[in-house]
């Protein structure tokens, strides 16, 4: 059972890391005559948090097994689909209540932080 939540961690690692990859290069390539001012600085900010949370999702699977490791797991995942997402979609012309859904993604990024610092605390040093 162990092995198959780190399988399923790899995964969902691999795939934040590859799509934050593929999303930037898209979003600077594809999009760059396509998008305004305002809506090329969504974009870019939704890269950046979708990378940098891809990045602690990999520390999340890496951490001691335990319920903050997958409460950590899942939050960075939610919080990449809902704070990143939103914000792509938004640069893409999405309505603007679609922005709701970004502060929700925030929290889950938070969470996610004080989960995997729960999940990091060394234990005791045994005397």
């Amino acid at each position: 059972m162990r092995q198959l939540a780190r399988s399923r961690d790899g995964m969902l690692v691999g795939l934040a890391g590859a799509s934050a990859v593929l999303l930037g290069a898209f979003g600077a390539h594809a999009l760059k005559d396509v998008l305004d001012v305002v809506q090329r600085e969504l974009w870019h900010t939704a890269v950046q948090y979708h990378f940098w949370h891809a990045l602690a999702l990999a520390a999340a699977a890496l951490s001691r097994p335990g319920r903050a490791r997958r409460v950590a797991t899942w939050a960075f995942a939610v919080g990449i689909v809902m704070f990143s997402g939103s914000l792509y979609a938004l640069a893409l012309g999405a309505p603007r209540w679609t922005g709701i859904v970004t502060p929700f993604g925030g929290v889950a990024f938070i969470v996610g932080w004080l989960a995997l610092g729960a999940g990091l605390k060394t234990q005791p040093d045994s005397v």
